[in-house]
């Protein structure tokens, strides 16, 4: 299989060469720790604190949950097979457990991404009402890469958003472009990129642990957070208490793979969205069955395509891309979903009606993640190919599959051109408590992808009954759940979910 364009080849020797001496350190054996450097915590303004999703009323019990917390740096290797070497620093924080007499350990959080920042994690579940922190000392971080950890930054353009259908010769322009552009990336800091794994940040994380002076630590992630402790568990698992990972990754690390998977469960909440839809037709008059619904955003998909609606205020175009990628949204989003299908059967310019400009006129949907750290952490460790043909194939079948939401699934490799590399990261069983939990039906962790990791890794599975990524922490009921697990390790099969909208 190719997988990479020619001119990445030597590139990727040169990343090979370092990934695969970059093992763990010796089972049993215990690393010198670093000292950590612990000091003030910066201020926020109220700006960055919405933009983090906080209202106003929680910025007061933000700041003063904040003024209890430490900030730190702790030194690492930047590569582990060369401990001597050059040093970089991972940030931290520290919010100490409010009941000292009662505290168990220390328990680190992780929000995704890959390239997602848990520096303010911590102090940021205890504000939403999760408190972790009665009996835990709760530890945020961020990745090497990313936020205040050290970092690099790549001139990493958003790339072609011609508005349209999606051509072969519009596909090929797009993956020549990617593939230029990440191997420029690569290029430019090879030292520093071809670290940046899942491996070495659990390794980092270990020596956080080691510098706290726990034998043990508990891990609680999200998305790509899940992938995070699993690595950690599978290098470190004596060196872990309890855990719990939320919206679980699968231990594949094809991007085609989970391409595939993705683009089934698109479709599959599409389809929930659209008998959702069909039981409001009073309100909506999109059809009257799930039948009708799907065909009439099937048909406003194509249309849109061929003639995309543009709108001076608030400048955006929308197309049969925008659409399909609206249709797959969650249920929390389907109110609003279908009331701007509805004004866009009527819409004409050049005002976008309200909830068309809501769904489709607030920008890029990003997780927030670090842009550069995300590219290298997905490719560093992406098993699939590189190569055109077969993404544009797969494209191709998956928009026949699901004519809504398939055409919203990539047509080029995200790690076009990026060198191949050898990281051979994999997962295991291992023997100390484990929980995970997998939404049954949404879409960027689909739970096919939870059922094949739980099998791979072991533990005890609770499924959460909604299509809502990473809720566990954001229901009362199921929080109670966390929160119980890491004080007393007893374990659910079942958690309950975000409730549909009514």
């Amino acid at each position: 299989m190719n997988r990479a364009t020619a001119t990445g080849v030597a590139l990727g020797a040169l990343l090979t060469s370092s990934l695969v001496a970059a093992p763990p350190a010796p089972a049993g054996a215990e690393v010198r720790p670093a000292s950590i450097v612990w000091r003030q915590c910066p201020a926020y303004s109220d700006e960055e604190l919405r933009s983090r999703g906080l209202t106003e009323e929680q910025f007061a019990t933000f700041r003063r949950v904040l003024g209890r917390a430490e900030c730190g740096t702790l030194n690492v290797p930047q590569d582990y097979a060369d401990p001597g070497g050059t040093p970089i620093t991972v940030a931290l924080t520290r919010l100490k457990a409010t009941d000292q007499k009662r505290r168990i350990g220390s328990l680190a959080v992780n929000p995704g991404g890959p390239g997602g920042s848990g520096y303010l994690m911590p102090i940021e579940l205890v504000t939403k009402g999760v408190p972790l922190d009665e009996r835990h000392d709760l530890i945020g971080f961020d990745p090497r890469g990313v936020g205040r950890s050290t970092k690099t930054a790549c001139a990493l353009s958003p790339g072609e958003s011609q508005p349209g259908p999606v051509t072969e010769e519009r596909a090929r322009r797009v993956y020549d472009e990617t593939a230029a552009r990440n191997q420029a990336c690569a290029r430019s800091n090879p030292a520093f990129l071809r670290q940046l794994t899942a491996a070495n940040a659990a390794r980092d994380l270990d020596r956080i642990r080691a510098a706290l002076g726990e034998p043990k630590i508990s891990f609680y992630g999200v998305s790509w957070g899940t992938w995070l402790g699993a690595v950690l568990r599978s290098l470190y698992g004596d060196k872990v208490h309890r855990m719990w990972l939320d919206s679980v990754a699968p231990p594949d690390r094809g991007r085609d793979h989970a391409a595939e998977l993705r683009a089934m469960a698109s479709d599959r909440v599409f389809q929930r969205m659209a008998a959702w839809i069909a039981e409001r037709d009073a309100a909506y008059g999109l059809g009257a069955s799930r039948e009708e619904v799907v065909s009439a955003l099937t048909a406003l998909r194509k249309s849109l395509d061929a003639e995309p609606l543009t709108f001076t205020d608030p400048g955006l175009t929308v197309d049969g891309g925008r659409l399909a990628e609206a249709a797959g949204r969650s249920s929390t989003s389907w109110p609003d979903v279908a009331q701007a299908v509805r004004e866009l059967a009527d819409a004409k310019g050049p005002t976008a009606p309200p909830a068309v400009k809501k769904v489709f006129g607030g920008g890029s949907r990003g997780d927030g993640s670090d842009r550069t750290a995300n590219l290298a952490y997905v490719c560093n460790e992406d098993s699939g190919s590189r190569a055109f043909e077969p993404a544009w194939q797969a494209y191709q079948r998956r928009v026949r599959l699901y004519p809504v939401t398939g055409r919203s699934s990539a047509y080029v490799p995200t790690c076009a051109g990026w060198p191949p590399v050898a990281d051979e990261t994999s997962v295991r069983r291992g023997s100390g408590s484990l929980m995970l939990s997998g939404h049954r039906y949404e879409t960027l962790a689909p739970y096919e992808g939870t059922l094949d990791m739980h099998d791979t890794i072991g533990g005890t599975l609770a499924t959460i009954d909604d299509d809502v990524h990473g809720s566990a922490a954001r229901v009362p009921g199921c929080i109670t759940k966390i929160v119980d697990y890491f004080e007393t390790g007893r374990r659910t099969g079942t958690c309950p979910g975000s409730p549909l909208p009514s």
